[in-house]
């Protein structure tokens, strides 16, 4: 995802660095996410963790689950709950790819990045994802200290 370098709108939120080595990602997409007011004010002040949530296809619907968002310490009467499930929106033909991939062959969905976009929206990305095993991330460990070691050697001349 590249960002728009003049675009005071795009801020990247909360990341979960974890998911590309717990799990191979095939495929992403972009959703909305339904949020209360103090929730919005809370990510506009960076306080959000993704790192041990998931989301998952139920009654037809896209829902985040235990995601935090930190209280916002102005709105005291209108809070809002820090684990809450939160709604994700797709349109339904991806609902249904979604609901395929992690009906029929096994996959999960991972939060990877929780950002806003260059109009101001909350977005998150989520990954159609398959668990790695402990030897596949082994041989993913191997062969990014074998990319660095290779640049090591081509930039000081072997």
């Amino acid at each position: 995802m590249a960002k728009p370098k003049d675009n005071p709108n795009y801020k990247v939120i909360a990341e979960n660095r974890r998911a590309r080595y717990d799990y191979a990602i095939e495929d992403d997409i972009e959703c909305g996410i339904i949020l209360e007011g103090s929730e919005v004010k809370s990510l506009r002040e960076n306080s959000a963790n993704i790192a041990e949530s998931y989301a998952a296809v139920e009654d037809g619907e896209l829902w985040l689950i235990n995601s935090y968002i930190a209280p916002y310490e102005q709105a005291k009467t209108f809070g809002h709950e820090e684990k809450r499930r939160r709604k994700l929106l797709v349109s339904r033909k991806e609902l249904a790819r979604l609901w395929n991939d992690t009906q029929r062959k096994g996959m999960t969905l991972v939060p990877l990045v929780l950002y806003f976009n260059h109009r101001g929206l909350a977005k998150l990305k989520i990954g159609i994802a398959k668990g790695k095993k402990v030897h596949d991330k082994r041989a993913t460990d191997a062969k990014r200290d074998w990319n660095r070691q290779k640049q090591r050697l081509l930039r000081h001349g072997g």
